[in-house]
């Protein structure tokens, strides 16, 4: 129980000091790059499958 309740300290602690851009902003960010590596990594595979297909 003691574990909730720190939690919820640090979670009012993070809201007052940060701005909900700034919050946002950061999250499209993390969202930009895991997109960007799912792309990568489709591509990668992509390519691979082609290849294993040639052969």
């Amino acid at each position: 129980m003691k574990q909730f309740k720190y939690i919820g300290v640090w979670l009012i602690a993070v809201a007052i000091s940060l701005s909900s851009c700034e919050v946002i902003g950061d999250i499209f960010r993390a969202g930009m790059a895991v997109g960007i590596f799912v792309v990568v990594l489709v591509v990668g595979l992509i390519i691979w499958l082609l290849t294993r297909m040639r052969r």
